[in-house]
């Protein structure tokens, strides 16, 4: 219990550390990344201190093997400048607690002489040559002492320094090494633990500040985002590397899926407000389909010349109250392919658009009975829309001369299996920093009095005929569009 209580109360601190606090370092959930990271450090520094300590176990290991060497090979010199080469047991057992080993054995051109001798010992002692560069057994040598009987022996050789000979070679007992390396490896351990600790703690903390800090903003804002898509959000950092572009890839793209949700707010109440007006319109035009009827009885021949146009226009308002055709809400229906008259049907378009002989003219080009196979009320449609943004274009145009009132060509041409129709005005052209967006829906050109609904609903029934519509140029001397539609 006594050493619990300094991780308890580390830990009771940890748990009182301000909340902002343990959100930076990362520490804000038991599966979240920082806890991850946190063990991996901890495994990592753990694994170099290993691989440090082992080498530097073996180093000691062998130090001290050698100490023993130089020591009995001090004490071989001593003994053999005695007489005869021979010690009283005395003086051998002083010689031999000086080196702190058992035996000293000289070998000189293959002949051994034992200078020292030790009594009897109940183990076969472990030789180790030093003489020999064995990198693996040096690694294994110090555990296996550690691990080793008590009452193991080792048998040391390895070249002589102050004699001559081909080797010297010394019996130790290995309890005294056993302890002196014990104690080694558990300092070497608590000094590894220490620097393992400062430099993971460093790691970490650089790791936490560079990556985890960000990864946690870059999340609080997709969080934040995700339950209020409107909430402006803290703006990206200026980092240059691979998360700065993360977070600042984040606000474009949350910037466009906010302009998409209001363009889409914007759809849904103009759906709304349709539905709302429909059931009047419907009750409008029904009226007014009436009226046209009796003056279809009218003897004036003014009235006569202008009903067919009064009734088609009637006729197709009530087909668009009926379908609910506002753009964003419903589906436009299926186009129904039959031969439509070209030159009859840009004549009946230009009308509606208010192209006139006293105005701004229509000039047509086309082909001998120039014929196409597409919906007549989805091709007017787009015909009338075309032309009356180019004549309120030219209309809208403040620099244009006096008695000069402007001209809309429409000519065609069989290219490619398909019919194109281009639609061209000689008006100011529309602005630069419209035309990539021209036919998002809500985006209007000058001297526009409309919705910005027109050139968008425009092009998706172009493509539902399996066609196209695009802006082919546009400037200063006026603007050209392109309706495809396949042959």
């Amino acid at each position: 219990m006594t050493e619990s209580r300094p991780f308890l109360s580390a830990a009771r601190r940890f748990m009182r550390m301000p909340a902002d606090w343990r959100d930076r370092l990362g520490f804000h959930a038991p599966d979240a990344l920082a806890w991850r990271l946190l063990l991996l450090t901890v495994v990592f520094t753990v694994a170099v201190g290993m691989l440090i300590i082992a080498p530097n176990a073996a180093s000691f290991h062998e130090r001290w093997l050698l100490d023993r060497l130089q020591s009995a090979e001090l004490a071989s010199v001593g003994v053999e400048a005695l007489p005869y080469s021979m010690v009283e047991d005395d003086t051998a057992n002083q010689l031999l607690a000086i080196g702190g080993v058992q035996a000293v054995v000289v070998g000189d051109q293959g002949v051994r002489r034992l200078l020292l001798q030790a009594p009897n010992l109940p183990r076969a002692p472990d030789l180790i040559d030093l003489r020999q560069a064995r990198p693996l057994a040096r690694l294994t040598d110090p555990w296996r002492t550690l691990v080793g009987h008590e009452d193991r022996s080792i048998r040391v050789q390895a070249r002589p320094r102050y004699r001559s000979g081909d080797f010297i070679e010394i019996l130790a007992p290995a309890e005294p090494l056993k302890a002196e390396l014990r104690a080694f490896l558990l300092n070497s351990l608590l000094v590894s633990l220490l620097i393992s600790l400062v430099a993971g703690g460093l790691l970490y903390g650089g790791l936490a500040f560079l990556v985890l800090q960000p990864l946690r903003r870059v999340t609080r804002a997709i969080e934040r985002f995700a339950i209020d898509p409107e909430s402006e959000g803290d703006p990206p950092s200026d980092r240059h590397d691979e998360i700065g572009r993360v977070e600042r890839e984040l606000a474009r793209m949350q910037e466009e899926v906010r302009q998409s949700l209001r363009s889409r707010a914007r759809l849904v109440a103009l759906g709304e407000a349709v539905a709302k007006i429909n059931h009047d319109l419907r009750n409008m035009l029904t009226s007014a389909q009436m009226a046209s009827e009796r003056l279809a009885a009218s003897p004036d021949p003014e009235v006569a010349r202008v009903l067919p146009r009064l009734e088609r226009a009637l006729g197709r308002a009530a087909a668009l109250s009926r379908n609910v055709l506002e753009y964003g809400k419903s589906e436009e229906p299926p186009p129904q392919h039959v031969r439509i008259a070209m030159a009859a049907a840009i004549a009946a378009a230009a009308e509606d658009a208010g192209l006139t002989a006293e105005g701004v003219r229509l000039n047509k080009s086309l082909p001998a009975r120039f014929a196409v196979h597409a919906d007549p009320d989805q091709l007017h449609r787009i015909l009338v829309n075309l032309m009356r943004n180019a004549r309120q274009a030219i209309e809208g145009d403040a620099t244009r001369r006096t008695g000069r009132k402007g001209v809309v060509r429409v000519t065609a041409a069989g290219e490619d299996g398909a019919w194109v129709i281009r639609i061209a005005d000689d008006g100011p052209g529309i602005p630069s920093r419209l035309s990539e967006s021209l036919f998002e829906p809500f985006v209007s050109g000058r001297a526009s009095d409309g919705a910005g609904l027109g050139l968008a609903i425009s092009r998706e029934l172009a493509v539902s005929h399996g066609g196209g519509l695009n802006l082919v140029e546009t400037g200063p001397t006026g603007t050209v569009f392109e309706l495809r539609l396949p042959d």
